[in-house]
């Protein structure tokens, strides 16, 4: 069912609350996509940067490849805020006259610090990624960071699409009383403020996409990642609401580290407890299709033991 689900769709964000197990579920899905052929990137938008310890294998801003058809890259969000506050100097810079440079750079550093920065940088990032993981791949996976964070990202779109519409508003209006004041300032004046909003423009069309893409059902869908408990569970139902508003479509419950049926004592007294939680999820969340992995012994770590998890997915 989940492995169906990867194969209908292009892009797949898997989420929920901390701990359930998000990473392991996103790299099973992707390698057991790629295992059938299918180009696959995973990516990892968490800060814990956990996709390097469970693959075992050092994973950066850059693709590495892990398998035959799967490459993966973690996004490191301070790395992301650096280089999109540079490209913002930068373009500052080229607007502005130089005895204001220093302004600009004391302004990018408050701003480096500000609430939402990190955000918006990461979700800049997560266009472009989709943009060229559409164009390279079959399917782009992406690990993300705990619910609430996930989340306040996924409504980030609409939000800075609207803001970037009206600064362009702003422009044009500023714009059209240059031009009854008689262009004051000339062609240098007219070229600035059509840089500018080349600029906007080309904001304002790349998080339209994001929003668009987001919201096609047909193309992107989120799964959501539980363990049968009831505060994961709860935290679900929350996430899944949230989304919801947001316009994305829900395409999967995948409930982690399930007790196995037919066990005696402690396991099924657990296995008894999970049921009930996991019949209150299914009602809240109805039509949502649900796919439990079992909980398995050790820890799952590396790439073998990733292999042998892929093809019990695909044996479900």
């Amino acid at each position: 069912m989940l492995l169906e689900l990867a194969r209908r769709r292009r892009v797949l964000f898997l989420g929920g609350k901390g701990g359930v197990g998000k990473t392991t579920v996103a790299s099973t899905v992707a390698l057991a996509r790629a295992r059938e052929g299918g180009r696959v990137l995973l990516v990892s938008t968490d800060p814990a940067h956990n996709l390097g310890h469970l693959w075992q294998q050092r994973i950066g801003g850059r693709a590495v490849r892990l398998r035959e058809n799967l490459d993966a890259l973690e996004l490191d969000p301070e790395q992301a805020s650096r280089e999109h506050l540079a490209s913002v100097e930068e373009n500052l810079r080229s607007f502005m006259p130089e005895h204001l440079h220093r302004e600009i750079g004391r302004h990018i550093e408050l701003a480096r610090h500000a609430p939402g920065a990190h955000e918006a940088a990461v979700l800049e990032r997560i266009a472009q990624l989709i943009a060229d993981g559409s164009r390279d791949y079959d399917l782009v996976v992406f690990d993300t960071a705990p619910s609430g964070h996930t989340a306040r990202l996924m409504v980030l779109p609409e939000a800075m699409a609207a803001w970037t519409g009206g600064l362009l508003r702003n422009r044009a209006r500023s714009e059209r009383l240059g031009a009854a004041l008689g262009a004051l300032g000339g062609d240098a004046k007219a070229a600035r403020d059509a840089r500018i909003r080349a600029v906007l423009d080309d904001r304002r069309a790349r998080l339209t996409a994001l929003r668009e893409t987001l919201r096609d059902h047909e193309h992107t869908s989120f799964v959501i990642v539980l363990t049968p408990e009831r505060m994961p569970a709860q935290e679900s139902v929350e996430l899944a609401a949230q989304l919801r508003q947001a316009g994305m479509g829900i395409g999967a419950l995948v409930c982690n580290r399930r007790t196995p049926a037919g066990a005696d004592g402690l396991l099924a007294g657990r296995h008894e407890i999970e049921t009930g939680i996991l019949a209150q999820l299914t009602a809240a969340l109805p039509g949502v299709p649900l796919t439990e992995l079992p909980m398995l012994p050790g820890e799952l770590h590396g790439a073998h033991a990733l292999d042998r998890f892929a093809a019990r997915l695909a044996s479900l």
